[in-house]
């Protein structure tokens, strides 16, 4: 049988080889091949499986997409022995390729370069999805000499293959220049396995990189709401939040704007990655600066490039010296109101996809419902405030009402309850506590409104009658208070005061520790104060006569724990 020689040429639509310059062999026919023949295809099929073992251990060890496509490439141009490669990702937004990686002397001048998607022969086999094999780029015109242009280097041959996702939608093209050896059908053939794999590759690693953001976005959502439900603070909330957007939204720098409603400004509140401190004595009026443009027309500024607009700015002089270029003016709405703005900035040019764009958003509404959260605690922390202030005005006035009922003990019910309150802080009461230890000794003889003139004003002794009428105050006070729910924790000073340690009080006959400690308390404060009081019908004791008095009622009428604590106060 003669020798047969064959060249390798074009793909057929069926992706078979074909015989240049003659008629397909039949296919179920032997057509024998030379001995270089075999040898080339040989070595052809180990190259092959060479690449697709290296790419294989190696690309999927790796967890970004810029590691995906630096593995491929320099496999590739090791295969094939060629001088130059990179890869173009398609770029939705602008419509272009986007030179990703590029291995050449003149790469840093060509990464992150575009050219349009729809001309040269990269467009073309992005567009169509064919594969190109260029064996003299000189005589095809759609080639892009841009890139020679840009980087000196003479292309000679050319190979460009569509980057598809595993479903088959293209995602960019590898190319692989040489500018001395020309490239063959086998060359492509290699190039077209390893970008399938480069693209399953890739189409993993985005897949992982976009959980993983998603994860962190969870993450500082989370870190945000744990700040908002955690801190009483505006201020370290807002902190905690701007960490977050210069943290996950990879800018330079953040910082937060309230809105006051007082004076219809923005003021500095919080930021982030500034070199100076200048900003922070900002304060612009609505409509004023972006910041103040985005609050008044309730929308997203964005300024591209800050060197070319800052004259629009308050503060650009401060913008020389931070050497911002990206600028972004969120505003933060809650419940239909502006409660500020969200300035981001960033060095360096920047085009974001719409996925950072809304996660921007999702950020800007976090801080509003922080803003409003905080603006409600403090409007109900307020409200509180002035209703307690105006409780306990109303009980100072009806302790003064019950001092002038009684013009022997005037000035008593201010005296006791200061006193009360001093020993009540020695001896460990908590200061919660002794809000309502106030209100019970302010109040503590209130259920004498319900005893008669005739016996509470009474200048003589008292019949035993009138004392067990006298004796039902405290169970007035109880009966008058405890429908009164802000009242009554304070009712141990008004109904139990006159208990005694030994039993022998009233109007419970309790004992000990039985009675409560702020009665107990109350009880000692109460007998020193009356004693060394001037009545109508005997002169005030002495301090030391009444310190021995208090004394001596240890373990009968007083709590001795409680005494000894007076008795060290020193009055």
């Amino acid at each position: 049988m003669n020798r047969t020689s064959f060249k390798l040429a074009a793909h057929s639509e069926s992706g078979s080889l074909e015989p240049a310059g003659q008629a397909t062999a039949p296919r179920n026919v032997m057509v024998e091949r030379s001995p270089a023949e075999l040898l080339a295809d040989l070595n052809h099929r180990e190259r092959q499986i060479d690449a697709i073992r290296r790419i294989s251990a190696a690309l999927f060890s790796h967890q970004s997409v810029d590691a995906v496509v630096r593995e491929t490439l320099t496999v590739a141009l090791e295969v094939l022995g060629a001088e130059v490669g990179s890869l173009q990702l398609y770029d939705a937004q602008t419509d272009t390729l986007v030179f990703r990686y590029v291995i050449d002397p003149a790469a840093s001048i060509l990464i992150g370069y575009a050219v349009p998607a729809s001309q040269g022969i990269d467009g073309r086999v992005f567009r169509t999805g064919v594969p190109d094999i260029t064996q003299k780029v000189s005589e095809r015109a759609e080639f892009n000499r841009t890139v020679d242009e840009k980087t000196g280097y003479h292309t000679e041959s050319m190979l460009t293959v569509p980057v598809k996702r595993p479903e088959g939608e293209p995602i960019g093209v590898m190319q692989i220049l040489n500018g001395s050896r020309p490239f063959d059908q086998r060359d492509l053939e290699v190039l077209e396995v390893l970008c399938a794999q480069a693209a399953q590759a890739i189409a993993n690693t985005r897949l992982f990189e976009e959980a993983g953001r998603r994860l962190q976005h969870l993450q500082a959502l989370r870190n945000i709401d744990m700040a908002i439900t955690a801190s009483l603070d505006l201020r370290i909330t807002l902190n905690v939040f701007v960490e977050q957007v210069v943290t996950q939204l990879r800018v330079d720098a953040a910082d937060v704007l309230l809105l006051n409603p007082h004076t219809q400004s923005l003021e500095y509140a919080a930021g982030r990655g500034f070199r100076s401190r200048v900003l922070q004595h900002t304060r612009l009026r609505l409509g004023e600066s972006y910041a103040g443009r985005a609050a008044l027309e309730r929308r997203i500024v964005r300024i591209p490039n800050l060197m070319e607009s800052a004259g629009d700015l308050v503060h650009a002089p401060l913008l020389a010296a931070e050497e911002f270029v990206t600028y972004y003016a969120v505003p933060l709405i809650a419940k239909g109101q502006v409660k500020g703005v969200l300035e981001t900035f960033q060095r360096a040019p920047m085009n974001p996809d719409s996925e950072w764009q809304e996660f921007l958003e999702t950020l800007a509404e976090q801080a509003a419902i922080a803003i409003d959260n905080a603006a409600l605690f403090n409007d109900l922390q307020r409200s509180n405030m002035e209703l307690a202030l105006a409780y306990d005005t109303t009980l100072e006035g009806w302790s003064r009402a019950l001092d002038l009922r009684d013009e022997e003990t005037e000035g008593h019910t201010q005296r006791v309850t200061e006193l009360t309150l001093n020993l009540a802080h020695t001896l460990g009461i908590s200061n919660t506590e002794l809000v309502h230890v106030r209100r019970g000794a302010l109040l503590h003889d209130i259920g004498k409104m319900g005893i008669p003139d005739r016996i509470l004003l009474k200048p003589g002794p008292l019949t035993e009658e009138e004392w067990v009428t006298m004796r039902k105050h405290p169970v007035y006070a109880y009966e008058l208070l405890s429908p009164i729910p802000y009242l009554r924790p304070a009712l141990d000073i008004p109904y139990c005061h006159h208990e005694k340690w030994d039993g022998s009080g009233y109007p419970r006959g309790l004992k000990d520790e039985q009675i409560p400690l702020a009665a107990r308390i109350f009880a000692v404060i109460d007998v020193w104060d009356a004693l060394r009081s001037d009545r109508p019908y005997r002169a005030g004791w002495p301090t030391d006569r009444v310190r021995d008095y208090i004394r001596e009622q240890s373990c009968k009428h007083f709590d001795p724990a409680v005494v000894e604590a007076f008795l060290e106060m020193n009055l």
